[in-house]
């Protein structure tokens, strides 16, 4: 699979790059060493400008093209994740407790190595924006960098990203037009009764059978309210309560996680668990009291841009390495929050057989960083093609 001869000839650089990056995990917002590292190699390139401290840690660079033309954005993740490295490499974190167990070291390197070649070639019109973005696992760094305005701030039309993907072949490339990931809501349930000895139970209003017909009813959403040929998931990941045997308790709580791709769906969700929560406890002669943490949204790509993206990964890898129509997947992922106010397109990237993603044994494929920064140069090379001179 060819990749930019430039680009394949800074394959060694680049995994320095990425091995040092994944000794120095950080986490959410906090990317300090990371961004200094991002800043440095940015302005040894050259590119025209370096803005930092976006979204606490965000980095924004611009590379001038030739003439003038739109501004296109291209998006690498930068944090880690608080897991215990089990991978016993020679590069490993040193930071205790801290991993890049989802590749964002590889993501940052990937977009770093699109930055050198364009800001060598410049072989494009308008300009280039290198979102090097915090706090995608959980804080959503992408949110907080949009409601600052840095797509307004720096003009940007489109927005590209990528995520790697263990167990897919090396360099290929997935994605599809509409939602690609899910949303992800958070639901609590809080459950008030009456407490007392566990030997005379009548003279309680007992919490833990409430949430167990709870818990049980919520199994029913999916199977009979959602439509048949539409996706989610409702999963109750938590029940906690009582504190002995003989004691029945006062109070319980469950919570879980919701997975949604039409926001439609996402709403009856939501009220279904009210409803549910609400007509079992009066049932049971107890209350409930259900709080909703709405988290990222669906990740939606725009039809022509992922068309337009596709195309240019089949110039790249070959058409048999290329998936337009994907499956999705019920993750979520922060880039949503750029896409509700930009066209663009998320992708998949293959980095051949590996652990899993939020594994304390994964690690980033370096070989396939070249694929991913090779992908980034001809995106913009293609859609802001330079402009011939007079």
């Amino acid at each position: 699979m060819p990749v930019i001869n430039r680009i394949a000839g800074l394959a060694d650089e680049m995994t320095q790059w990425r091995q040092y990056l994944h000794t120095i995990p950080e986490l959410e917002m906090e990317c300090y060493k990371t961004a200094a590292f991002i800043a440095e190699r940015l302005r040894e390139f050259g590119v025209d400008e370096v803005h930092e401290g976006i979204g606490v840690t965000g980095i924004v660079a611009i590379i001038n093209g030739q003439g003038d033309g739109p501004t296109i954005g291209l998006r690498a993740d930068m944090d880690a994740l608080p897991i215990e490295e089990a991978t016993g490499l020679d590069y490993a974190s040193t930071h205790p407790g801290n991993m890049h167990a989802c590749g964002h070291d590889g993501h940052t390197t990937m977009l770093l190595g699109a930055a050198k070649y364009l800001t060598e070639t410049r072989n494009f019109s308008g300009r280039v924006a290198l979102i090097f973005q915090p706090g995608e696992e959980g804080p959503g760094g992408a949110k907080i960098m949009v409601e600052e305005g840095f797509l307004d701030r720096f003009d940007i039309g489109e927005v590209y990203g990528i995520h790697n993907v263990p167990d897919l072949p090396e360099g290929e490339f997935h994605t599809r037009a509409g939602p690609i990931m899910a949303a992800v809501d958070t639901f609590h349930i809080y459950i008030d009764g009456v407490g007392g000895h566990g030997a005379m139970p009548e003279e309680t209003r007992d919490p833990v059978i409430a949430a167990c017909g709870i818990g049980q009813a919520i199994q029913t959403i999916i199977s009979r309210n959602v439509p048949s040929l539409q996706q989610a998931v409702v999963s109750l990941t938590q029940i906690h309560t009582g504190t002995a045997n003989n004691v029945i308790p006062a109070e319980a709580y469950l919570n879980g996680t919701i997975r949604t791709f039409d926001k439609t769906v996402q709403e009856m969700v939501h009220r279904r668990l009210d409803e549910i929560a609400q007509s079992v406890a009066t049932g049971y002669g107890v209350t409930a009291r259900l709080e909703i943490e709405v988290g990222y949204p669906s990740t939606v790509n725009a039809a022509d841009q992922t068309a337009f993206a596709a195309d240019v990964a089949r110039e790249l890898v070959g058409a048999e390495n290329v998936d337009a129509n994907t499956q999705p997947v019920a993750g979520a992922e922060d880039f949503a929050f750029m896409l509700e106010q930009r066209p663009g397109a998320y992708l998949f990237m293959g980095q051949g057989p590996s652990a899993g993603l939020h594994h304390p044994a994964y690690n980033f494929n370096d070989a396939v960083a070249p694929y991913g920064a090779s992908f980034f140069a001809r995106l913009v090379e293609t859609a802001q093609p330079a402009k011939a001179a007079k």
